[in-house]
Formats: C-alpha cells, structure tokens, sequence
C-alpha cells in the first residue's frame, strides 16, 4: 500500500465534510430567504384562474418581498370549497368571487370591508368603476369587493334578416322589439324572432325586463316579493308574450344548439353575454358582417343585469397590506388591459375600455354603452335562490300550466318563505352589518 493512502482519504474526507457544510448552509440561506417573503395565496376560479397565474411574475418582480400561489377552481365546486372554507376557517386571503356572491360573504363575515384601503388608494376608486357594478359590492353602505372584470346581457341580432324584414336598425324600444319581432315572423313562419334560454335557468331576461319598466323584485328592505307592482307585472306579460305570440320557441329541440340556430337563422335575436362574441366569430365565420350586438331596448329605461367577478380579501388573512397591493396590482388600466388580452374578459375599469383592442371592435363597443346602465341585483345572501325561483315560476307559464296571475301570487309567497330567517334576523338586530 502507498505511504500516502491515509493522507489521501483525510483529504478526501475533508472535502465531503466541507461540501457538506456548505450545502447545508447554502439550504439554510434559501430558506431564511424564503421565509422573509410574505406568502399570498389567492383563489380564481375557471379559466381565469389558470391565465391569471401569466400576470403574478410582473406583480412579484414589482414586489419582490411577496410570493402568490394561485389556485384555480372549477366554477361548479367553486361555491361549495368556499363555504367549506370558511367553516373550517382555511380561506384564501384574496379571492375571486361572482358579484352575486359578494353579500353572503359579507353577511358572513368572512370578507373584509375595504373601504379605509379604497380611501387611501390611486389605484381603486368608485368612480373609475361603472357605478352599477361598484354597487354590487356594496353591502348595508360598505364595500366588500372590487370589480375586477365587467359581464351583462344584451341584444345578438341577425342584421342580414332585419334588412329583410325592413329594419336597418336593432330595435330601439320595446315597441319596435315587438314590431320587428312580427314582421320577421310573418318572413318565415318557420323562423323564430328571439331565442330565450330556457334550460340554463336564464332568469337574466326577465329581470333585465322589470328593471327597464321600473318595477321592483323585492320590497321593505329587501325582506318581502315584490312581484305584484303593477309595473313588474307588465314587465313580466311583456316577456310571456313572446311565447304566446309563438315569437319565441319553447324548447331548443328544433336546433342542435344556440350558435347552429343563430347560424343558420333559425332565430334572429338572443339576449347573450360578451363571451359569445368570439364564440361566434369562431363557429361561424361565415357569418362576419351579417350580425351585431346592441343595448336591450328601453321601456322607461335601457337596463341589464351588472354581472361578472370581483376582488375580495378574506377576513382570515395575515397579510392584509400585501393581499391589497395584489388587488391594486390586477385593477391598474394597465393590468386590466393585458387581462382583456389573455382571456377577453371585459375590463371593470372605464379606462381600459380607451384601448384600441376595445375601441374598434364593433361587437365590444355596444357591452361598454350597456354597462354603463347595468343595475345590481337585490344584495341579499338569498338572491341566488330567489333567481331559481324566478325562472321556475315563469316557466310554469310559459308552459301554460298557470296563469300569470297565479304564478305571480306563488312566486310571492316562496320569496316570502326564503326571506324569513332574513327577517328573523333583522327583527332581532342579529344580521351583520
């Protein structure tokens, strides 16, 4: 054996020993490096949530002492995960929640009023929001959430078929709506003027209707139906009578699917929302110049429904300034725009609608005259239940399984009954304010 062996291992050792030790130290470092940043984790559901995660790098390289894990839900476990969540007190400290959804939360508890943070930021104030959308998120007068992209209802309409039918133009009022829908009839009695969703439980259009004839869906403060007012019943006579007119069809058995039937002008109008305009252009290029979009028509008003999501912090969270600086982060114009960009969901922030992207589409140009009539749903916990109820109802008499009048007497007394632990609670000063 070589006199030198033993040196050679020690050397050898010493070298393990040293790589050793500095590996440990090298993992130590990393991880007192991680641990000064503040850990974010933020929920968004369906296809947001998967190209939200393309703007977070920008939001970390502008604030690198905070990291965000970004977790994408499916809309249909969306609402189910929050609430158990909530119940065993595991909820994210930013999220994105339907409009719809912001009052339970808040009657809750669970989300934070950001009214001291909208006070002091450049970034999120009311007015740079469409006021019927910022309502939204307003519960017994505090803000809860930010819009952080915009959705309503209005009018898809063949213009090829209209010109036939001697209209050069989408119906104005609801006068011309009837008009236009007779005379495209008489065309073709094997051709329907307007598609209304009914297997979606597509409660949208009936409310549009109320809110654009000035009735009212609940009253004294939310806690009783209101589907009686005199005004809220022409609204809803107004919509049946589509039916009865045979203008609308009953069923979607006599086409494979709304963008068939559209296509191939089976109807020539439907009340949709924006995601179906890139949804046509895709389907049926064919179609290119021969539709558009315009804002419902107006009875005393032009109204539909302020759809789309907003911005929450959960009440939960341990980083309350950094889960702000995100919020912030995704409603700068700049971040709105790139958003729009990505998944074409319409930007809540006014500004952003000034660029080009936006500007010169003419499909878009009608969503942002519309938005800014929008007006919210009654902000109540109950709202989502009292919207099936709605559909339910009035399909009953779509149906002709009852009168108007029946249905209407029916509707009041299940709102009724769904708003009784409302006003239990408000009797008994116990609703969270």
């Amino acid at each position: 054996m070589r006199d030198d062996v033993p040196q050679i291992f020690s050397q050898y050792r010493n070298r393990r020993v040293a790589l050793l030790l500095f590996a440990i130290l090298w993992f130590w470092s990393c991880e007192s490096g991680q641990s000064d940043k503040t850990e974010l984790v933020f929920w968004a559901m369906g296809a947001e949530g998967e190209h939200v995660m393309k703007l977070v790098p920008q939001f970390e390289a502008e604030n690198p002492d905070i990291h965000v894990t970004v977790q994408s839900i499916p809309w249909g476990a969306a609402y189910e995960k929050l609430l158990t969540a909530y119940a065993g007190q595991a909820t994210p400290d930013v999220c994105q929640l339907g409009n719809t959804w912001v009052p339970q939360f808040a009657m809750l508890d669970a989300i934070l009023p950001l009214d001291s943070l909208i006070t002091n930021s450049r970034i999120v104030q009311p007015e740079a929001y469409f006021e019927g959308v910022w309502k939204t998120n307003v519960v017994n007068s505090k803000v809860y959430g930010v819009p952080w992209y915009v959705d309503t209802r209005l009018l898809f309409y063949r213009s090829d078929i209209f010109e036939n039918a001697g209209y050069t133009h989408p119906p104005q009022t609801w006068e011309e709506w009837v008009d236009i829908s007779r005379k495209i009839s008489n065309l073709d009695k094997q051709r329907y003027a307007v598609f209304f969703s009914l297997i979606f439980n597509d409660w949208q259009v009936p409310v549009i209707l109320i809110m654009s004839n000035g009735g009212s869906i609940l009253r004294e403060n939310n806690c009783y139906g209101a589907f009686d007012d005199p005004k809220t019943v022409a609204a809803l006579s107004y919509y049946i009578d589509f039916f009865r007119n045979g203008f609308a069809p009953r069923t979607m058995t006599e086409f494979a699917n709304i963008y068939q039937g559209f296509e191939n002008g089976d109807f020539a109008m439907t009340i949709t929302g924006p995601w179906n305009v890139n949804e046509i252009r895709r389907r049926s290029p064919g179609l290119a110049g021969k539709w558009s979009t315009a804002p419902m028509p107006e009875k005393v008003h032009s109204n539909s429904v302020a759809g789309g999501a907003s911005l929450v912090v959960f009440r939960t969270t341990e980083h309350p300034e950094a889960a702000w600086k995100f919020v912030e982060f995704l409603s700068d114009k700049e971040t709105q725009i790139e958003f729009f960009n990505i998944t074409s969901d319409l930007p809540a922030v006014r500004s952003a609608w000034e660029s080009p992207q936006l500007q010169n589409d003419p499909e878009i140009r009608a969503f942002f005259e519309q938005l800014n009539t929008v007006q919210p749903t009654p902000p109540i916990a109950e709202w989502e239940q009292i919207a099936v109820k709605i559909q339910e109802y009035l399909e009953k008499v779509i149906y002709e399984q009852v009168t108007l009048e029946v249905a209407i007497q029916q509707l009041n007394r299940e709102v009724d009954r769904i708003l009784e632990k409302r006003r239990w609670l408000l009797e008994n000063d116990l609703l969270y304010n």
